[in-house]
């Protein structure tokens, strides 16, 4: 009996410890349990308040976007609000990622700038492996009097068809006897335009005629050049082409005064340029500032292109000083002083405007994109004015202004009247029509002002023509560094559109000047302008101006000056 009750008692004990046990692990799973559901509920409300945010940067970013449309529609720096979208679209893409489940991105660091190696001394040409062209100076007073013991050799680089080329300066040196005894003498340097500069005549011209020709920017220069063989840096170059267009500017100049003087009619037009901003502390990047490129023809003798910071009416007047007879241009308010009457004390000068037909044309051909048929008949009767001015080419300027009063005067008369009755039935309505007949009424005496003399031009198209250039290469340069380095390129603009002009070659042309300048006299610039190139070059030694350096024999002025009209 005792026996059972022991047992029973001991089976009694371990359900008590089971059912402790049980007791615990029930608690556990509770507390567990209690863990899971709190942890659910900050998972959800977690993910509210990620939702809330992602909602949140979605409209922030809208508004961004819109802030940048608007920006860009008003032509308004819009680089810190790129930014700040930017950062707003990586915000939006880590919340999408923490909504989704995905885990969290860190960002990666960005790589380290590209440093150059910094140039270490002058560079070593004698180890560029391209071709050689070896130049030996000696004195004629030394040969065969002194003993010649070698020779000092510098190099400079150039161009030949078929790529750059080394030049071996190579200076004779002598020992000479003298009262104090034996010294050793150097044949000197020749005269040279840039006294230290690496590049010759020919890689000068070569490298302005590519950038200011044929639109060539000098990083795609820079390019070509390492692939030639010829490292060679943008930034060497441009310093390069800043001086080469100052330093002929002497020659730009002397056109100039020649063209004020001389000139019949003068052609002008102009375009914007993005000119880079001086760097500033502590400001952060600022936006490129306008300056503008004019260009001026000088009847069939002279372009020459004029860089002005701003386009005003004084900024006009002062390039135009000094100048009477015709100037062609478009109806821009700015050239409105050029045609005031001269006050008192303001210098005597009488100006006539003459029109642009192509102007008057091209306001009609967008009102006739609209189907307009007024507009229509008003391109039909231009269109005969131009038809007869090409039927004309060719004629002596004596002969095409009796052609003019006899055939063209009548439709002119006839047209400007026309035009004055429809532009009053039209005035009161806003529209392409009413913009084209009010250009024409207004511009009617300037118009018709080319009827007056058969050297004038019924358009000034020449002039836009010449702007293409400047156009064309600035979509690839982007912009000119400074005030400084706009008028060293309005100068070899200059330079280049003239040979153009007098079928000359701007590269051969402007290596043979910078060759030549340093010799030259300096009251004779104007000989050395591609009007008078092919003269000039004709009394100058065929062998001394093949040499990339060397003595030049200056010829005497020609008997026959250039007289003004």
């Amino acid at each position: 009996m005792q026996d059972l009750r022991a047992a029973t008692e001991q089976t009694a004990e371990e359900l008590r410890a089971r059912i402790a046990i049980l007791e615990a692990a029930l608690a556990a799973e509770r507390a567990r349990a209690d863990a899971e559901r709190d942890r659910a509920e900050a998972l959800l409300a977690d993910r509210d308040r990620l939702r809330a945010a992602y909602e949140q940067v979605q409209i922030e970013l809208e508004l961004l976007r819109r802030r940048i449309f608007v920006a860009k529609a008003e032509r308004v720096d819009t680089q810190q609000l790129e930014l700040e979208f930017k950062a707003k679209k990586e915000e939006l893409d880590e919340l999408a990622r923490r909504l989704a489940g995905e885990p969290t991105v860190e960002p990666t660091p960005p790589p380290p700038p590209k440093t150059r190696k910094r140039p270490k001394g002058r560079r070593d040409v004698a180890a560029t492996p391209i071709a050689e062209e070896r130049h030996e100076i000696l004195t004629p007073e030394l040969e065969g009097k002194a003993e010649r013991i070698g020779f000092e050799e510098s190099y400079q680089l150039g161009w030949r068809k078929g790529g750059p080329v080394k030049i071996v300066i190579a200076r004779a040196k002598y020992r000479a006897k003298t009262d104090a005894g034996q010294t050793v003498v150097t044949a000197p340097m020749p005269k040279r335009l840039f006294g230290r500069c690496l590049a010759a005549p020919s890689l000068l011209a070569k490298i302005a005629t590519d950038k200011f020709a044929d639109g060539l920017p000098l990083f795609r220069q820079e390019d070509r050049f390492e692939r030639e063989g010829l490292p060679l840096d943008r930034g060497t170059m441009c310093r390069w082409l800043e001086d080469l267009g100052n330093t002929v500017g002497c020659v730009v100049l002397a056109m100039r005064d020649e063209a004020m003087r001389t000139s019949f009619c003068i052609a002008t037009d102009a375009t914007g340029v993005a000119v880079q901003p001086e760097p500033s502390d502590g400001k952060g990047r600022r936006p490129c500032r306008r300056g503008h490129f004019f260009v001026m023809l000088a009847d069939r003798d002279h372009v020459f292109f004029e860089y002005t910071a701003h386009e005003t009416s004084a900024a006009v007047g002062e390039m135009f000083r000094g100048f009477s007879g015709y100037v062609q241009a478009d109806a821009k308010s700015v050239y409105d002083v050029l045609f005031r009457a001269p006050a008192e004390g303001d210098e005597q000068v009488a100006r006539e405007e003459v029109g642009c037909w192509a102007h008057a044309r091209r306001r009609f051909y967008e009102a006739a994109i609209a189907k307009d048929k007024v507009a229509r008949e008003a391109l039909y009767r231009i269109h005969r004015l131009f038809e007869l001015e090409q039927a004309w080419s060719g004629v002596p300027p004596a002969v095409r202004k009796g052609l003019r009063q006899k055939h063209a005067a009548p439709e002119v008369d006839a047209f400007l009247v026309w035009a004055h009755g429809e532009y009053e039935r039209v005035k009161t309505q806003r529209g392409l029509l009413r913009s084209a007949f009010g250009y024409v009424v207004r511009q009617r005496a300037a118009l018709r002002r080319y009827l007056d003399d058969g050297r004038l031009r019924i358009d000034n198209n020449a002039s836009e023509r010449e702007l293409r250039r400047i156009s064309v290469g600035r979509k690839a340069w982007l912009f000119v560094g400074s005030d400084d380095h706009a008028q060293a390129a309005a100068n070899l603009f200059s330079l280049i559109a003239s040979c153009r002009l007098h079928d000359l070659d701007p590269e051969a042309y402007l290596r043979d000047l910078i060759r030549v300048l340093p010799h030259w006299p300096n009251d004779r610039y104007l000989e050395l302008a591609p009007r008078y190139w092919a003269a000039t070059r004709r009394r100058l030694d065929e062998r001394e101006l093949h040499l990339p350096l060397g003595d030049l024999t200056v010829p005497p002025p020609p008997e026959q000056q250039p007289t003004p009209r």
